[in-house]
């Protein structure tokens, strides 16, 4: 490879991010002038200048929010140059975190390619689609945002004729005026099925079209790094897809057992649709004539076989195409797919054909096997392969549903369930534990249900059982592959598992083994705050060492091993079934709950004490990481994310939530998916093997960091038990007006109480960084270090060296830093204004800003040099949206302080007609921050 002079990397990136910017808002400002909008035009950021202090125009919010919205594809088209820049500069192990530096390091840390390959073929990476109300688009916006990347991708290729560059401007400013007329904020709350018709596009559209891609980069840098290809034939990283829009359930009453229903077969003919373009693209590849070379017995067999299956469908395909076999065996695989394609009615499930995904596989490994048996390996390499993998990957359900529900929910269920069959439950939710398990144990011995399947027993037990009982439906047509886990939220104790296995039998998931009952599905501990996580390894212990759950896991890698179709992916290293139990931890009630240091250390305790739980009985776990779009919620840099999980934590398997908008900023263009794609499986498997092989690091902070996760517990709570501090709170941020938002189907509070602990943890970090205090991502952090400073000099001096080699510290404190770095202290007072209790506002705010100094203080302590000097990168975006930010936040407060004043006059009308410029503003800061919550 020839490799250019290392560039300015910081400096191109920048250079380029202005050319687009300036191109973009030329176009935007067309757009304004034409719909005589001329001064919108004049007030357009790095263009015009901003408008008067006071006289800010009424839909500002919304130009602002579209040239945001522009600066961020130009930021993300930058990032994408400069990544490809730095491989042509230095070589395919430039860039942090992907294929190229994993394999590398790897390789120098003395692995062998055969260690290295049996650890991908182990790998399972799920990122599961969630639709927590953080996306504040419309779904027709962000159409036509992805419209608009790639118009601006286009205008790089340099060999673009003056022609060709008039039309890709005119096209740009006809889809800015088609942005512009759309109008930015939702009208409407949207419906469960606008979000699923949303993360369909990433399932059916994006995703299939990338994992080709990581395929290519993968073997790519398994050759770069001098490796023999043939030992990773076969043992590609497995990719699956989980979703939870139409399965999610916790405190979403519009989540009924027939949006679930509704969810399972859209997926399913979704999956087929998918499959069936691919079986098309690659007929048209399989174009080898039998005049050229004779088809193998094996595909003529195969070819007969698929026309007595298909009897009358088989006509047609045969009509065509009579002389080249292959393509003619791809024909006959693609009418048999269980599927309907009407003209103008869409499609639809149909009730012949392939009735499991491994069908189609096995006839995909004959056509490979016929073509490598003539000779054209490349071309079952190059054509068949990647159709393959798409099978093996998607299968017939695109993502697994997962089911949630609270662990409070289910109790009523079962209350209910047992009053209907005369038995009293009426407390059963007040039971002593002790008595909730002799009573669950007695139950788990018989297979007999409660109750007959046409009896009420009461609303929650209905919803439960109905839903389960779609479940059950679903597996009986199609099997397990398209359904997830039973995930319990707020899971305090082991009878809040054991209630589950009895609502599954109930309905129809339990199935009869020769050591007992066993769950078709796997029951799942959610636990969220920082409490839980501390009881976690007790009620897991308890939870897996459970003959009930034995049993379900055999059952379950069995299920397993049938539908991968190779059983050495889930078989353990001593021949038997790998068993796996997965456990989701939450990263937003805790942090919520406890503040950002305590939250992330606490997870790093039951993390390993998870793992080791797994180890003392052989079972893997598999962590399923709840991760937000913030750094309060658990976000942060894919890569480092990885390499901060401690050490013997992670055996191959996990899963983590993509929400919200981050879907949008991670996924919605090629380039961009594949780059987070890549991040995630790379650093997966080669944290993988380190966690097994290498050694943990030895700095011995453990202790240290107690005392810091203690320290800024107390001082995150000295917070929130403040006198007035909810008053602070609800006055100080803009949550009144997130509350009466459309962002998502789901409601902000559990369960419609106006207190801190009813609230959900998303609307909790919107607010606070709305307002620019970003309170959930840095507080108690400057308490807890400065304290250590003044008491153990020592301690602080070895936390500060610990950065350096423990990647955790460094993770930890960075994304605390960056959080400190996006708040804003004159934005800050200036929202504190809208406090009308004078005393509560000082005492509350100073509160805040003393910890806020504080913080900023430790932090430039902690790390030796100023933010200024090491996150240059950073400093810069932040510089470019400053002005813009300002215009908005100043109108926001005045709008919530006249939109307020409404409310409390009684003019509910005059609110109402205020609250769509409200919440065009919320929507405007929303996309100059580039986080909601």
């Amino acid at each position: 490879m020839v490799r250019e002079e290392k560039p300015d990397y910081l400096g191109v990136g920048f250079q380029k991010i202005d050319r687009d910017l300036c191109f973009l808002m030329d176009c935007l400002a067309e757009v304004l002038e034409s719909l005589g909008h001329g001064e919108m035009a004049a007030f357009l950021p790095w263009r015009g200048t901003p408008p008067p202090e006071g006289k800010v125009p009424a839909r500002v919010g919304l130009v602002y929010s579209i040239a945001f919205q522009l600066l961020n594809m130009a930021e993300e088209l930058a990032a994408a140059d400069m990544r490809s820049l730095r491989e042509r500069a230095e070589g395919l192990a430039a860039e942090h975190g992907l294929w190229g530096r994993q394999l590398a390091r790897l390789k120098e840390s003395g692995f062998t390619p055969a260690q290295i390959a049996d650890t991908l073929a182990r790998v399972r990476v799920e990122p599961v689609l969630t639709a927590h109300p953080t996306e504040a688009k419309r779904l027709a916006v962000l159409e036509q945002h992805r419209v608009l990347f790639s118009l601006i991708e286009a205008r790089e290729n340099p060999g673009l004729t003056p022609s060709e560059a008039a039309s890709l401007r005119e096209k740009t400013v006809a889809t800015l005026e088609r942005l512009w007329r759309t109008g930015e904020i939702l009208t409407h709350k949207p419906q469960v099925s606008d979000e699923l018709r949303n993360v369909m596009h990433y399932l059916r559209d994006v995703f299939p079209t990338v994992l080709p891609k990581l395929d290519e980069r993968l073997r790519f840098a398994w050759a770069n790094a001098g490796f023999d290809p043939e030992i990773l034939r076969g043992k590609y990283p497995q990719i699956r897809f989980g979703n939870w829009v139409g399965g999610d359930r916790d405190g979403h009453p519009l989540v009924t057992p027939e949006v679930t229903a509704e969810t399972l077969n859209s997926l399913r003919v979704n999956a087929l649709l998918m499959l069936h373009r691919q079986l098309g693209a690659l007929s048209e590849k399989m174009s080898l004539s039998a005049w050229v070379q004779l088809p193998p017995a094996s595909l003529r067999e195969g070819r007969e076989r698929l026309i007595a299956e298909l009897g009358d469908r088989a006509r047609p395909v045969l009509a065509m195409h009579g002389d080249e076999p292959w393509r003619q065996f791809v024909n006959l695989m693609q009418a048999r797919l269980p599927l309907e394609i009407e003209a103008g009615e869409g499609a639809h499930e149909r009730e012949t054909g392939y009735r499991f995904s491994r069908e189609l596989a096995a006839d995909l490994q004959l056509l490979d096997a016929s073509l490598r048996e003539v000779g054209a390996a490349r071309l079952a390499d190059g054509d068949v392969q990647p159709v393959l993998r798409a099978v093996e990957l998607f299968g017939f359900h695109l993502a697994q549903l997962d089911i949630r529900q609270n662990s409070a929910f289910h109790d009523q269920a079962l209350s209910q369930l047992l009053t209907a069959a005369g038995i009293d439950g009426s407390q059963f939710a007040d039971w002593p534990e002790a008595e909730r398990l002799r009573f669950l144990e007695r139950e788990l011995q018989s297979p007999r249900p409660f109750l007959h399947s046409g009896v009420s027993a009461g609303k929650e037990a209905d919803t439960v059982l109905r839903c389960f009982r779609v479940l059950a439906a679903q597996i009986e047509r199609n099997g397990t592959a398209g359904v997830g886990a039973l995930i319990v939220s707020m899971t305090r104790q082991l009878s809040d598992l054991l209630v589950v296995y009895i609502l599954a039998r109930e309905a129809g998931l339990t199935r009869q083994t020769p050591e007992g009952p066993a769950c078709m599905l796997p029951v799942v501990p959610l636990f969220e705050t920082v409490s839980d996580l501390q009881l976690a390894p007790r009620v897991l212990r308890r939870f897996i060492e459970h003959p009930m759950t034995r049993r379900s896991l055999r059952w379950q890698a069995r299920l397993a091993t049938e539908i991968a179709g190779h059983p050495a992916r889930s078989m353990g290293a001593n021949g038997e079934d790998r068993l796996v139990q997965q456990v989701m931890i939450g990263y937003s009630d805790s942090n919520k709950d406890a503040g950002i240091l305590a939250c992330q250390w606490g997870l790093q305790k039951a993390q390993t004490a998870l793992a080791q739980i797994g180890r003392d009985n052989g079972i893997v776990i598999r962590c399923f990481h709840g991760r937000g779009g913030t750094v309060s919620r658990g976000a942060g840099p894919t890569d480092r994310f990885l390499e901060a999980l401690p050490h013997a934590s992670l055996a191959g398997e996990i899963r983590v939530t993509e929400q919200g908008e981050t879907i949008a900023q991670k996924f919605a263009n090629f380039e961009t998916a594949s780059y987070n794609l890549e991040l995630l499986v790379a650093g997966v498997s080669a944290t993988t093997l380190r966690h097994e092989v290498s050694p943990p690091p030895a700095h011995g902070l453990e202790p240290v960091m107690e005392r810091l996760a203690e320290t800024s517990y107390k001082a995150y709570r000295s917070l929130l038990e403040a006198d007035g501090f909810m008053t602070f709170y609800r006055q100080a941020t803009p949550i009144d007006a997130l509350e009466h938002s459309r962002i998502g189907s789901r409601p902000a509070r559990r369960t419609g109480q106006p207190t801190l602990q009813d609230l959900r943890a998303i609307p909790w970090v919107f607010s606070w960084n709305q307002a620019r205090f970003y309170v959930p991502g840095w507080f108690g952090v400057g308490s807890a270090l400065l304290e250590l400073e003044a008491a153990a000099p020592e301690d602080f001096a070895r936390l500060a060296e610990g950065m350096k080699t423990w990647p955790f510290l460094s993770y930890l404190f960075t994304n605390v830093e960056s959080s400190l770095s996006s708040t804003e202290p004159t934005l800050m007072r200036a929202y504190a204004s809208l406090v009308e209790d004078e005393a509560v506002r000082e005492r509350v705010f100073g509160l805040i800003f003393s910890e806020w100094e504080k913080t900023r203080t430790a932090l430039e302590r902690l790390s030796g040099r100023p933010l200024t000097a090491r996150r240059p990168k950073m400093l810069k975006t932040l510089q470019l949206r400053a002005e813009a930010l300002r215009v908005l936040h100043e109108q926001e407060i005045e709008l919530l302080r006249k939109w307020r004043r409404l409310h409390a006059e009684g003019d509910e009308q005059g609110a109402d007609a205020m609250l769509p410029e409200l919440l065009l503003s919320i929507n405007a800061i929303a996309s100059g921050l580039r986080t909601t919550g």
